[in-house]
């Protein structure tokens, strides 16, 4: 039996932030985001909205797109490192907005890894005949922990959501999946205080986010070169056998280094920070949603999806759509 995503929604907000919007706030131009990130304009929630809100809107989308009764559900998962409150966790909020009840429901912080995170765990529920028919979530609101006066982080960060209906299948799915972390790495991408570690002498920077770019990069590139050719030896593939690359959307140096180390050709890496900058967790089933939505991804298409996050986490998915 394989897990097989049978839809996926998405949902940005309304409100967008430009390159020239962030030229006017700090020291900064286009050029220099465009040329270092790939990062055009970026959604940014506005105050009445929560990670939830967001979460709830992709999964309704999901969830019309696969043709499916809500209650056929039976399990939520939602990867997110910017709840709505420390308790209660994101996918219950998620379950009473879709009206539903008496199954799990939890979200799995593992920052930018978090989606995969989720799907990986989905999968092993829908194997071991645990779930029928799981929504899986990847949504954030990295405004809120943004310091929007830091010109190394403001340009990368926005919010978004993006949601999987995965099913039991005979045929197509998920055919491999691995999750990977290393907490020697913490500190160079963190945010130092927020729910049980206060700052003594606390202001509004303290909950922001703080990072290593040099440091981060280097880590990344090796650390995501690495186990995507993990994942192809383990599956019995080569480079020739992926349709299409779906990268944690972060920076579009390090997707383009670890491309070239694959032989993946730009043609078949799916990119979509240039309108919806880093969301972290849910860049990868945005940039997903995207490439479905233009026609580029088609049923039947082999998909290498892979992550890399505060942590660091980093995880890889391979499936056949």
């Amino acid at each position: 039996m394989k897990s097989k995503i049978i839809s996926i929604g998405s949902y940005t907000p309304n409100n967008i932030v430009t390159n020239q919007d962030l030229e006017e706030r700090v020291d900064t131009t286009d050029e220099w985001i465009v040329s270092r990130t790939g990062i055009k304009e970026r959604p940014i929630a506005d105050d009445s909205q929560a990670t939830s809100d967001l979460a709830y809107e992709a999964a309704k989308i999901a969830i019309e797109r696969a043709n499916i009764d809500k209650s056929e559900i039976d399990l939520i998962i939602v990867g997110t490192c910017t709840p709505d409150v420390a308790t209660p966790n994101v996918g219950t909020l998620i379950q009473k907005r879709l009206d539903l009840k008496n199954f799990p429901a939890f979200s799995i912080e593992a920052a930018c890894s978090g989606f995969i995170y989720a799907l990986n765990i989905a999968d092993k529920f829908i194997k071991s005949a645990d779930s029928k028919c799981a929504l899986v979530v990847g949504a954030e609101t990295l405004s809120r922990i943004t310091n929007w006066d830091d010109r190394n982080t403001c340009v990368l960060f926005a919010d978004g959501a993006g949601a999987a209906i995965l099913k039991p299948s005979d045929d197509r799915g998920i055919i491999f999946s691995e999750l990977g972390a290393n907490g020697e790495y913490a500190e160079l991408l963190h945010v130092p205080y927020g729910t049980s570690r206060k700052p003594k002498t606390p202001n509004e920077d303290d909950y922001t986010l703080k990072m290593s770019g040099n440091e981060v990069f280097k880590v990344a590139v090796k650390t995501l070169e690495e186990i995507a050719i993990d994942a192809l030896v383990k599956s019995n593939l080569e480079s020739k056998d992926i349709d299409w690359f779906i990268p944690h959307q972060a920076n579009m140096r390090i997707i383009q280094a670890v491309a070239k180390r694959l032989e993946l050709p730009e043609e078949k890496v799916i990119l979509s920070m240039d309108i919806h900058g880093n969301t972290s967790a849910a860049s990868i089933p945005l940039a997903f949603d995207r490439a479905i939505q233009d026609g580029r991804i088609k049923e039947g298409d082999t998909i290498l999806m892979q992550s890399f996050g505060a942590g660091f986490t980093w995880g890889s998915v391979i499936l056949d759509l």
